[in-house]
């Protein structure tokens, strides 16, 4: 974080839509997830940290595509992986 609180990633953020209807990583290879995760630059559905896979943060660290946002129904927070913080 920055010291007036925001996040320098928040630039990242682009107008997407989610690429598919689940992780398309684990759609791919037939694995199971267990809640999905949103990238913001380019719209990379991938599975969360408590998915036995976690190819949301697999996307974030070598695509370099720092924020998601929760697809799950009834969550509206967005996290930075690179600052381990919400956004």
């Amino acid at each position: 974080m920055t010291s007036v609180g925001i996040d320098p990633h928040v630039a990242a953020i682009r107008r997407v839509v989610p690429r598919t209807n689940g992780c398309e990583d684990c759609l791919t290879l037939g694995t199971p997830w267990v809640h999905l995760r949103l990238c913001l630059t380019c719209g990379h559905v991938g599975c969360c940290d408590s998915s036995p896979m976690r190819h949301a943060r697999a996307h974030a660290h070598s695509i370099g595509h720092p924020i998601v946002q929760s697809l799950e129904r009834g969550e509206n927070w967005r996290w930075c992986y690179v600052h381990e913080n919400y956004v």
